[in-house]
């Protein structure tokens, strides 16, 4: 299957294009794309009144704040995206991935570094286009966090927290970025063309690895989980339902969310023998124990339904074809040096690979229509799992329907989420249907397992 598409990639690959034009020509055609997405969502800003569904739960005052904050995020990645292809193309254009690998090597020669120069230089070359990124990245998140959020009373972020993030996001990013890189480097390197299901198999290791030290190194270090506390009303109905549907819950905690944002939520991970839910403090506040259940009820059915191993396999179908299609790139005589890199001698065997990371990136940037189509195949799946999920919860009888509604309507409103969205910025950018749907889809499983006919 690998080498079935590799052979016209080969060819592709070894012509003379120039590359730099192909992919300053996708950027701005991908940015453009995303643009009028995002114009075509913003109509819906104006609309004087909610959906009639909604109309007792937003009130004019509430619905008007939450057009206000629509638009101001929609504005807002309007002019960050404008900076965004600005930043690529400028990129693009002055050869700064060739410039940052030299500086890269220019800095080993320095030290007198003599290991194996390529895995050193990339990780150097990665850092430095990392610190870069960063730079170039402050003033919007800042603008996101104390101006956008706070005008409309979600950020709750000091700046000390906004820095000490900042820099534990950087430290933490090293101490794992740099030992999986070189793995990744040294994995390609020994394996040659026939990397591709070793590289697999290690990024997935890798991953499950994650799983097991987010909750244990990572997390603690941004915030404070606190086990729910014993006994109460909350914690007992939680261990009932997981009890009856036999997830395996080990330990139940709730998070200080509320020192970065109003913004709620709640979420399980772990092991398949020993999973973990934590709960955002501002979910509790502004929800009744009934409705939080009905959160987490929702939240189970993902997992009984098996949606995040499922949502696995899908990604490594998706890496598999990305990690297939780029060794063609790696033996090109044409590819990096039209980004400012060096050509390499003409007597230089086809065998030889190109410096692999810059390679890597620079080759993604040819994939971005690609990536676009996966976006929407992706909502579509997860928008699927989302529908399922409900139906898993309303399925459990009772007035879990009701409790679930209430309590979706309410995150809404507390979260001054938007109403109205057009369909095809929603299938690009959502990953869950809209309120509108998910209730009304609700309402017709109910009506489906009390046996009631819709009229």
């Amino acid at each position: 299957m690998q080498g079935s598409f590799q052979l016209p990639l080969t060819r592709i690959a070894q012509s003379p294009y120039n590359w730099k034009a192909i992919a300053l020509g996708l950027t701005a055609a991908s940015s453009l794309f995303e643009t009028l997405i995002l114009i075509k969502q913003l109509p819906n800003y104006s609309k004087p009144a909610p959906p009639p569904a909604l109309k007792e739960q937003f009130p004019p005052e509430t619905y008007a704040k939450s057009q206000s904050y629509g638009r101001a995020k929609a504005l807002f990645t309007l002019a960050k995206g404008a900076w965004g292809v600005v930043e690529a193309g400028l990129t693009l254009y002055f050869d700064v991935y060739a410039w940052a690998w030299g500086a890269a090597a220019g800095t080993l020669a320095y030290f007198g570094y003599s290991g194996d120069r390529e895995i050193a230089q990339s990780i150097l070359f990665a850092g430095i286009l990392a610190l870069i990124s960063t730079v170039t990245a402050l003033p919007w998140d800042y603008y996101y966090s104390f101006v956008l959020e706070e005008a409309h009373g979600f950020n709750k972020m000091t700046r000390l927290t906004f820095v000490t993030d900042l820099l534990k996001s950087f430290l933490v990013g090293a101490a794992f970025g740099v030992p999986f890189l070189a793995a990744f480097l040294a994995i390609i390197k020994h394996f040659g063309q026939s990397f591709v299901y070793y590289l697999m198999g290690f990024m997935l290791a890798f991953q499950l690895v994650l799983v097991v030290l987010y909750p244990l190194v990572i997390q603690p270090l941004f915030n404070k989980l606190t086990p729910l506390e014993e006994g109460s009303t909350l914690k007992l109905r939680i261990e009932a339902l997981a009890t009856r549907l036999k997830f395996p819950l080990k330990h139940l905690y709730q998070i200080d969310g509320s020192k970065r944002s109003n913004h709620s939520n709640a979420y399980f991970y772990g092991l398949p023998w020993s999973k973990h839910i934590v709960i955002f403090d501002t979910l509790i506040d502004q929800s009744s124990d009934e409705e939080v259940e009905a959160v987490l009820a929702h939240e189970l059915g993902h997992w009984s339904m098996s949606h995040p191993t499922k949502m696995l396999l899908i990604n490594q179908v998706h890496i598999f074809l990305l990690l297939s299609s780029f060794p063609p790139f790696l033996t090109s005589r044409t590819f990096l040096p039209s980004f400012g890199f060096p050509t390499l001698p003409a007597d230089t065997p086809l065998t030889r690979p190109a410096p692999i990371l810059p390679t890597f990136l620079l080759f993604q940037l040819l994939l971005q229509p690609i990536e676009h189509v996966m976006q929407f195949a992706m909502n579509a799946v997860t928008r699927a799992f989302e529908y399922q999920a409900d139906a898993f919860a309303v399925g459990l009888g009772g007035d879990f329907r009701q409790r679930l509604g209430d309590a979706l309507t309410k995150l809404h409103v507390k979260n001054l989420s938007t109403l109205h969205v057009d369909w095809l910025y929603s299938a690009y950018h959502y990953s869950h249907p809209t309120l509108p749907e998910r209730l009304k889809a609700m309402d017709q499983m109910e009506m489906k397992r009390s046996g009631k006919k819709e009229l």
